[in-house]
């Protein structure tokens, strides 16, 4: 029983330096992440005069017709980095683009991201407009994860109203700002 004792100790005197000595090794890992930034439309979005031709990736593209001047359309917007999103029509007039909501689809949306969304307070309406900057949207998940985006609803009149035989085709299109800090 004495040699026992006698050998955990001898055992553990060797075993506690090492693991000491382990600790304070340094381990370094450097590492960059791509700026990344997506735009889509929010799930189940429906007006009878619009359709969504492509949405994902960083560009939306929505056609008009129909007997109604006025689009709203919830766009959703996931990045890792600042973004801006702007707006884009060889078709259309517009005598109105505004942001009407914002608001976080989940636990995974930067607390700065509604609040540092900056909204031009007068559009351009010629034909490239911006609509939005922000600071980074995301603060985990994938790029289709439902609780980390930032809603932003656009309110869009056009000029006349849109024909079955011409529709108005409008782009937005998201950009990454300054890198991952």
């Amino acid at each position: 029983m004495r040699c026992r004792l006698i050998f955990t100790l001898m055992a553990a005197s060797f075993v506690v330096p090492a693991i000491v000595r382990t600790q304070t090794s340094r381990v370094a890992l450097n590492g960059t992440v791509s700026e990344t930034v997506t735009l889509s439309v929010a799930p189940g979005f429906s007006q009878s005069n619009v359709d969504v031709v492509s949405s994902g990736g960083n560009t939306v593209r929505i056609t008009a017709s129909g007997d109604d001047p006025v689009i709203r359309v919830p766009l959703l917007v996931r990045s890792n980095s600042s973004f801006k999103i702007s707006a884009e029509s060889q078709t259309a007039q517009l005598s109105q683009l505004m942001v009407t909501d914002v608001h976080a689809t989940g636990n995974l949306v930067s607390p700065e991201a509604v609040h540092g969304l900056n909204v031009p307070r007068k559009f351009n309406l010629d034909s490239s407009r911006l609509i939005a900057t922000g600071p980074r949207v995301s603060l985990g998940g994938t790029l289709n994860s439902p609780n980390n985006a930032l809603q932003i609803t656009l309110l869009i009149r056009l000029n006349s109203q849109p024909s079955p035989d011409s529709p108005v085709q409008l782009t937005f299109v998201a950009t990454a700002g300054s890198p991952v800090q």
